[in-house]
């Protein structure tokens, strides 16, 4: 059976894509076209998937370790190595615009909350994105306060219109109207 085919089976059948790698990784394949047969099951485009192999090679599919299949698939998964694009319109794609600019403006992230952000911008999960930099704050010395407020109420003003009954987005584009208007 082709890997792919045998990963698009077990994805069916409810599996998660970091049990779908572990399950066929432990039948005795190899790290690599395994991934690669998970990403494409999940409908990942085949130029996405080898960018996104090609990052995490060395670190986790070149030299596997005995008895680290569920390890390794849970690490893609956490990596977003399994997450799959969404297509975003163009109100969404002016919305992350935005948020590229808050980002700019906070002064500097921490890598986990920008690997965070890079995930829900390619997954689409705008809200997630939102909220979360709306309960960031700019850094004192080398942030920009009202470029970041003031981005991130455009944002929000975009991202209501797309999901206007979300009571959650409502409330932090209320705090970021508040702290745009009090620099």
């Amino acid at each position: 059976m082709h890997l792919a085919t045998l990963a698009r089976h077990t994805l069916s059948r409810g599996a998660t894509p970091a049990a779908t790698y572990a399950l066929i990784a432990r039948l005795g394949h190899r790290p690599l076209p395994v991934a690669r047969a998970v990403c494409l099951a999940l409908g990942i485009p085949q130029a996405e998937t080898s960018r996104r192999l090609d990052d995490c090679y060395d670190a986790l599919l070149a030299d596997p370790r005995p008895d680290t299949e569920s390890d390794t698939g849970e690490l893609l998964e956490a990596l977003g190595v399994f997450d799959i694009p969404k297509s975003l319109t163009d109100t969404e794609l002016a919305v992350v615009d935005h948020f590229l600019t808050a980002i700019d403006a906070m002064g500097g992230i921490r890598p986990g909350h920008r690997h965070g952000l890079n995930r829900w911008f390619t997954t689409g999960n705008l809200t997630a994105a939102y909220l979360s930099l709306a309960s960031t704050h700019p850094l004192p010395r080398t942030g920009d306060p009202t470029l970041y407020w003031t981005t991130l109420t455009t944002a929000g003003e975009l991202l209501a219109t797309t999901l206007p009954s979300d009571r959650r987005i409502t409330y932090a584009l209320t705090r970021c109207r508040a702290r745009a208007a009090c620099p």
